[in-house]
Order: structure tokens, then C-alpha cells, then sequence
């Protein structure tokens, strides 16, 4: 069984977010990037299935050279190689149209990606590429089994879970739950060592045209001063609350 892991570098959410003077784009000095954390349970999945069934698991990234070692720490968790599409990630569909590109030329059994990303929350990947490659897709899915030509797939729904079976190849965008959070793999020396070893191939992309452009960004405003009200001036407090907060 071949797996393809679509891995995307974010921010780590320690990270203090600023943007370029002209307010076109993000300020990436002194940003801390990892492996975007829905895309780790989906990595770890990945091994797992790779331990129990012998299948060879491939890390897809779309982006410049800055990825690299946020696909290095992929490969030390225990992937078996690495692609990295050299192109900057625009847009959704742009990003959807690349990963599609290598996965119809692969031949992978099984698709794995986080829900969405932490940086733009966007979670319209996965569903493009299932659609670009007419594959069957489970979305916020908990919880997968292989066996053979079929997964079964746990999904989350409003009030509850829904249990899947699809035919491979499918397309499964995971979340938390799809391990358990103590079962996410730290790379030890030996898979840091190993992982310098792996083979980590660059692609130029398909030129995919972006459907959306960024026109500017602004910074979350600042939080005002705290007015602080005595418990016993309930009018003030209901005064602020209309004439200031405008809440009520």
C-alpha cells in the first residue's frame, strides 16, 4: 500500500504574527514553523499503517526551500521519502491542483491530510483534491482502519459519529482523534539521523492558477483599557454596558 501525507508548514502558535509593511503580506522574520498539527495525526496514522501493514508512506509540501526542515522532521517521525513542490502556495485550489498532480502520478492507495491548516483555517483542500481526482472523501475523520482494498473511516458528526466504508483509493482528511495525542511520534536521534539520509525530491509545479488573491491583511485590534465597575454600582455597570459596550 503507497501513502501520500500532505504536510503544510504554519506558524507554531507561539509565534508572534506580524505583516510586511505594505500590509501584503505575512512578516515571516522570526517565525517558528512546524508541521501544521492536524497533518501530524495524520503522519502518525501513516506510520502506523506503514508498522502494521508494511506500506511505504511518501510526505507531499507544497512551497520554497524555507519548508525543508519542517519536511526533514516529517522523515525523522518515519516517513519513507518526500516531495516538495517548488511552488509558493496561493490559494486553496492552487495548492489542491499540485498535490492531485503528484498523487495521479504516484498511484497512492490512500491520501491522508489534516482537516485544515492553522494559519488560514481555510479546510477546502482535502475536498479539492478528492474532487480533482474523483476519488471517494471522508472529512473530520477520527478514526481509520485498512483492511485490504477498503478503509472504514469514523467520521465526526453534529450530535455524534458516522462510521464509513469507502473504496481505495479515497481521500481522508483527519483531525484530533484519528490517534491519540500521546501516541504522536518525537523524533528520536536515530530518525533525525535517518531522516538526513531519505531521499527529499523537488518538483517544479504545474503553474495552477490561483482563484483568489490576498489583497491586504490587518493585525487583530488591540484590546481596549479594562473599565473595572464596583459589584454594588449595578447602574454604572448597565450604563457602560449600553452607552460604551453598546451590548445591550
Amino acid at each position: 500500500m503507497k501513502i501520500l501525507v500532505c504536510i503544510s508548514s504554519v506558524p507554531d502558535t507561539t509565534s508572534k504574527i506580524n505583516f510586511t509593511a505594505d500590509k501584503s503580506a505575512l512578516d515571516k522574520n522570526g517565525i517558528q514553523w512546524v508541521i501544521n498539527p492536524l497533518d501530524e495525526f495524520a503522519l502518525t496514522k501513516a506510520v502506523k499503517l506503514q508498522e502494521s501493514q508494511g506500506a511505504t508512506v511518501t510526505v507531499l509540501n507544497v512551497g520554497d526551500s524555507g519548508t525543508e526542515p519542517v519536511i526533514r522532521k516529517a522523515l525523522a517521525i518515519g516517513a519513507n521519502d518526500a516531495v516538495r513542490i517548488n511552488a509558493e502556495p496561493k490559494d486553496s485550489f492552487s495548492v489542491a491542483k499540485e498535490i492531485a498532480a503528484v498523487a495521479e502520478a504516484g498511484g497512492y492507495d490512500l491520501i491522508l491530510c489534516g482537516r485544515e491548516s492553522i494559519d488560514y483555517n481555510g479546510g477546502a483542500v482535502p475536498g479539492m483534491v478528492a474532487q480533482l481526482l474523483n476519488k471517494p472523501f471522508v472529512n473530520a475523520c477520527v478514526g481509520l482502519e485498512v483492511n485490504g482494498a477498503e478503509a472504514q473511516a469514523v467520521r465526526e458528526i453534529e450530535g455524534g459519529k458516522e462510521t464509513i466504508s469507502v473504496k481505495l483509493p479515497a481521500v481522508i482528511a483527519g483531525q484530533k482523534g484519528l490517534v491519540d495525542e500521546k501516541e504522536l511520534i518525537i523524533p528520536n536521534m536515530r530518525g533525525i539521523m535517518s531522516a538526513r539520509t531519505k531521499p527529499l525530491n523537488v518538483q517544479e509545479g504545474t503553474s495552477a492558477q490561483a482563484k483568489v488573491e490576498g489583497v491586504s491583511y490587518d493585525s487583530v485590534p488591540a484590546r481596549a483599557a479594562v473599565k473595572m465597575v464596583s459589584p454594588d454600582n449595578i447602574d454604572e455597570l448597565v450604563r457602560l454596558l449600553d452607552e460604551e459596550a453598546k451590548v445591550i
